[in-house]
């Protein structure tokens, strides 16, 4: 790539892209933020998908406690990497130094599956795609009063394919 190339797209434009593989172009971190790890670093420890929480932080390097996988409990340092991306998605090498790290506040019903929480929320404004979404969402907590439901009329629909049966 030409480096003159640098000057024919505006940073803001650049900014606004949404790439599946890389993170935002600007991460707000703070400590005791958790975050999804988006490379595979040192398998099968950092892998990707690995959650982890943030304990410190400096320009380059975080050091954050991995809370999911073979290394749970476990402290390690993440530098920041050379997250290239070069696919269909972009017309052109997308190159970006940064921390490889997708804040992590929430998951998806199928990512939950096979974990245990002790509170878990779920956000129900669109309906499960099927009964056993719905049971996995509310199976991943071992008591009701620590599970909790937006439900817009405190009403949701459970969407079941007769179809398909």
């Amino acid at each position: 790539m030409d480096p003159l190339d640098n000057v024919k797209f505006a940073i803001e434009s650049l900014n606004d892209l949404d790439i599946s593989s890389l993170p935002d172009p600007v991460l707000a971190l703070k400590v005791g933020c958790p975050v999804i790890l988006l490379r595979n670093m040192t398998p099968p420890k950092l892998c990707n998908d690995t959650r982890l929480v943030i304990n410190r932080m400096s320009e380059n390097i975080i050091n954050a406690t991995i809370i999911t996988g073979c290394g749970k409990g476990e402290d390690v340092l993440i530098p920041k990497v050379t997250l290239t991306k070069s696919e269909r998605e972009v017309p052109y090498v997308f190159r970006r130094i940064q921390f490889p790290f997708r804040v992590a506040f929430a998951m998806s019903i199928n990512k939950s599956q096979g974990l245990t929480l002790s509170v878990a929320g779920m956000h129900l404004k669109e309906s499960c795609f099927s009964h056993g979404q719905l049971y996995v969402g509310y199976s991943r907590v071992g008591s009701k009063n620590n599970l909790y439901a937006f439900m817009p009329k405190n009403k949701t629909k459970n969407v079941v394919c007769t179809e398909i049966l």
